[in-house]
């Protein structure tokens, strides 16, 4: 729990009398989950460093906003609280509700990966009370399994994923004139794509990358984390771990073949970091998907 902690939606309610934490989940790759219940209370959000997406579960006919008071919510409606948002809430009643957080570093990582665009240029759209029956889905799947069991938090993990796929398939946009200083030019953050793509399966070194843009580490290593939202190690861990995920679904390749394929030194190596990474070894996670 203690990067949870950090989280300024989830410590608001844990410092409630009124709120009361079913069970929470650190994914331990940027996102997080925790299901409350909650019962005539209010809350208050100021700029947090986080996103936040939620879903109610039971209740919520008496919550809303405290400027629009008109708007309640009810079952299966959704938020989407964006970092640095701010807004004021009132709890009539009861209400359950699940809540996915997502740090900025796996915003930025899956802003790159679905978008053309730095992440600096996206926003996510603010939403109360949003109808989206195939995310309830997702929600109501996710609440559904034991987040606890090994071969079951990949699924809870690969599960969030999707979550977080389709918000920001839906509800990311392109900030509005946006000032930005600094960082690589966009044939450059193509370029490095690009070339980190197609040699995962090889020991790419800080050198060797700044190289291709010409400019020393040291400036190289500050713009890539401008424009990439994540240092440049984090960039290319997430990169080989979503080829090796891809690997494990879909093929039958041995593990060691997969570890090399990906750029791992060993079986070993591929097996821990996917481990830290995911919660799961790759022979779960294999397992969970076969």
């Amino acid at each position: 729990m203690p990067q949870l902690l950090q989280h300024q939606v989830f410590q608001s309610l844990a410092s409630s009398p009124h709120a009361r934490l079913e069970r929470c989940a650190e994914l331990n790759d940027g996102l997080a989950l925790a299901i409350w219940r909650n019962h005539h209370d209010s809350r208050e959000y100021h700029s947090p460093g986080h996103h936040t997406l939620t879903c109610y579960l039971d209740g919520g006919t008496g919550t809303f906003r405290r400027e629009r008071p008109a708007e309640k919510g009810a079952p299966d409606k959704l938020c989407v609280l964006p970092a640095g948002h701010e807004s004021a809430w009132v709890i009539n009643g009861d209400i359950r509700l699940v809540h996915l957080y997502v740090s900025d570093e796996r915003f930025a990582l899956d802003a790159l990966r679905l978008f053309d665009r730095e992440p600096r240029e996206m926003q996510l759209r603010e939403h109360t009370f949003l109808d989206d029956p195939v995310q309830a889905l997702r929600f109501r799947r996710l609440i559904a399994l034991p987040w606890e069991e090994p071969g079951e938090r990949l699924l809870v993990s690969s599960l969030s994923h999707e979550l977080l796929d389709h918000l920001l398939r839906t509800q990311a946009a392109p900030r509005q004139h946006p000032l930005l200083r600094g960082g690589l030019a966009p044939q450059q953050r193509r370029l490095l794509q690009d070339y980190i793509a197609q040699h995962l399966d090889e020991p790419l070194e800080l050198d060797d990358l700044a190289s291709l843009v010409a400019l020393s580490p040291y400036h190289f290593a500050r713009m890539f984390r401008i424009s990439f939202g994540v240092p440049p190690h984090r960039y290319l861990l997430a990169r080989r771990l979503e080829r090796a995920c891809r690997l494990l679904r879909d093929s039958l390749l041995p593990l060691g073949e997969i570890a090399l394929a990906c750029g791992f030194a060993s079986a070993s190596h591929f097996s821990n970091r996917f481990r830290a990474a995911l919660g799961g070894t790759p022979g779960q996670y294999r397992a969970a998907f076969a």
